[in-house]
């Protein structure tokens, strides 16, 4: 058996079960802001393309998916990035949610057999941790807290531990505070990839929900392109249709990236076996080319954030995040102590930041924090929010 198995913890769901079985909930109704799943309508024109391509489930699809979608892709990031040159054929593989697909890279570019193959942020999405360990290298993790503003401190990795990277894993929106990587600090990553010959995946799933239409999160390979660098040379980015469209079930999303690292990614996923279905691919081009509904999902949660802050901010502290739908708020006691009383006194399931977190020199940077996930209606979230500040109060 694959050692790493031995060495995949549980997944932070599976914690928050063990956490909370014995505690008895509230006889408020139950409100859910656990989980990442967007509770926001699907787009009709996604839907509408998805049933009028049913019968294409009597084909086989092919792994590099349509010409038509990755078309469709290459369009929608020269409009959301102003990039040049992306070729539908080189630089852009369609996938089955990059869920499967930010698992599947270090498969590929991971050489087994040595610690710090992979690098990634702490805390972090857990993908990124099982991914290294199942290709079979410890993962380096880079602390995320709140001296850096919830970036990465790149600073306390060394040359040695840059030499020995294989697989940079970034993400921006992050994911739990939301927190973006500016631009100069992305070309300065990609600057060191290319001086000590490792391949940056940036997980973007979160970039298409920010605050000001004006100011959308920059992305890896835009920070490449303003940099000279056209073909992408060790980056490779991910998007998904799960946040922008509302689409977590479709399971749907896109790499692009590097000419040479997609080809052999594309060879790895032929044997993978997971080619995007014809419908699935029908639905996903309507949701590309629209964007009428992305701006209507980001009003939602616009006004989500108007509605929750001031409920919160006056018992914790927390910080409207750059991009993304979750709060990253400080808790007054141990996390994991701060989702049972919620759990007791209220019936407010929220997920504790350690869970997200790995401990390194004895420090967890997810510790003293709760993820709020705002996917449920306004009302809801309201809700929730004002029984989270009754608890405090009352503690």
């Amino acid at each position: 058996m694959n050692l790493g198995m031995e060495k995949l913890q549980p997944y932070p769901f599976e914690r928050l079960r063990t956490l909370t079985e014995a505690v008895t909930p509230s006889s408020l109704n139950a409100i859910k802001l656990t989980i990442g799943e967007p509770q926001h309508p699907a787009p009709e024109i996604a839907m509408d393309a998805l049933i009028a391509s049913l019968s294409g489930v009597n084909k086989y699809p092919s792994t590099n998916g349509s010409l038509d979608l990755r078309a469709t892709i290459a369009e929608w990031l020269h409009r959301r990035f102003k990039l040049q040159g992306v070729s539908p054929d080189a630089h852009i593989m369609p996938v089955t949610g990059t869920r499967e697909a930010l698992f599947a890279i270090a498969q590929v570019l991971v050489t087994p057999g040595q610690a710090g193959r992979v690098i990634c942020p702490n805390p972090f999405y857990q993908i990124y941790e099982g991914a290294a360990l199942l290709a079979g290298t410890e993962p380096l993790f880079v602390p995320a807290g709140r001296e850096t503003g919830f970036l990465p401190d790149f600073s306390t990795v060394s040359s040695e531990d840059w030499d020995r990277c294989e697989l940079l894993y970034l993400c921006t929106p992050g994911n739990p505070s939301g927190a973006e990587i500016p631009l100069d600090d992305l070309k300065a990553l990609i600057e060191l990839a290319e001086q000590h010959n490792f391949v940056i995946a940036s997980d973007e799933c979160y970039s298409e929900i920010y605050g000001r239409e004006e100011s959308p999160p920059p992305g890896l390979l835009e920070a490449a392109t303003a940099m000279g660098n056209t073909h992408f040379r060790n980056c490779l980015v991910f998007h998904s249709l799960s946040k922008r469209s509302n689409l977590p079930g479709l399971r749907s999303g896109f790499v692009a990236g590097d000419a040479h690292i997609i080809d052999q990614f594309r060879r790895y996923r032929t044997y993978h076996g997971c080619a995007m279905p014809p419908h699935h691919q029908a639905a996903s081009i309507a949701a590309w080319r629209d964007e009428h509904h992305v701006i209507e999902n980001r009003a939602r949660y616009r006004e989500k954030f108007a509605a929750v802050l001031p409920i919160l901010q006056s018992v914790l502290s927390v910080q409207m995040p750059d991009a993304g739908f979750y709060l990253w708020p400080e808790t007054p006691c141990d996390d994991e102590l701060f989702a049972q009383q919620l759990l007791s006194q209220c019936n407010v399931a929220v997920l504790p930041g350690s869970y997200l977190g790995r401990t390194v020199n004895g420090i967890n940077p997810g510790a003293g924090h709760v993820r709020l996930a705002l996917v449920a209606e306004l009302d809801q979230c309201i809700e929730g929010a004002e029984r989270i500040a009754t608890a405090v109060r009352n503690t």
